[in-house]
């Protein structure tokens, strides 16, 4: 008896530990690149915020003064809802608003067409990865793969207490796995949505460049400051 539920043990954990490691890798992927789609909006903000610095007054400070509405916008209004599972809607006001004032722009000479086609090209990134940031939010693993692993890992428990053994060593064997499987699932299940809990994605990003950069109000290029 005990060589053929090791046996069938065996085979289970395989394809247990398969799953497992694949919900796990994809959790982590899944994070990984909402991190780097963070970081590459913050730096199409910090990078746009820069092109349009060298645009003519006023229009300048109009559109410098939005873009640093709409960085202060991502940190205080979309990061909690963010967290709390909503999908922000005010910041993509100021995106709008940012759009029309920039559109009014006519440049007069072949510096400002290459200023005004890289700021448009930058812009075009931040929208962007904004709306995958905004897609990303209620990414998680489907409800139907938790539920295969929840019961993978009773199954697991079950196999285990069928061995003929004495009570101690089935306490300590069931005890151990359970322990690893309940682990492993708590671990995809704090990576599973990247912007909640302890773990998740944080506005870092947008802090560093609104302190850097856009606290800089009077940022002008051509002057030298």
């Amino acid at each position: 008896m005990n060589d053929l539920v090791g046996t069938f043990l065996s085979y289970f954990g395989v394809m247990y530990g398969l799953l497992l490691g694949m919900l796990a890798v994809a959790a982590y992927q899944n994070k990984s690149d909402i991190d780097r789609i963070v970081v590459r909006e913050a730096s199409s903000l910090a990078c746009l915020y820069r092109d349009v610095s060298v645009y003519p007054e006023p229009l300048r400070s109009q559109l410098q003064e939005r873009l640093r509405g709409y960085s202060k916008a991502v940190i205080e209004d979309d990061w909690p809802k963010q967290r709390l599972g909503i999908v922000p809607e005010d910041s993509t006001k100021k995106v709008d608003l940012f759009q029309r004032s920039m559109m009014t722009f006519a440049p007069k000479t072949p510096a400002e067409e290459i200023i005004h086609a890289e700021a448009f090209s930058q812009f075009n990134t931040l929208v962007e990865c904004r709306r995958l940031r905004l897609f990303s939010i209620n990414t998680g693993i489907p409800s139907v793969m938790w539920y295969t692993l929840i019961v993978g890992a009773v199954i697991a428990t079950v196999i285990i207490w069928m061995f003929d053994c004495p009570v101690r060593t089935l306490f300590f064997l069931g005890g151990v796995v359970t322990f690893f499987n309940g682990t492993m699932i708590s671990l995809i299940i704090v990576m599973d949505n990247p912007f909640r809990g302890d773990t998740a994605t944080s506005a870092s990003a947008f802090a560093i460049v609104s302190d850097s950069l856009m606290d800089q109000s009077d940022f002008n290029p051509t002057q030298g400051n």
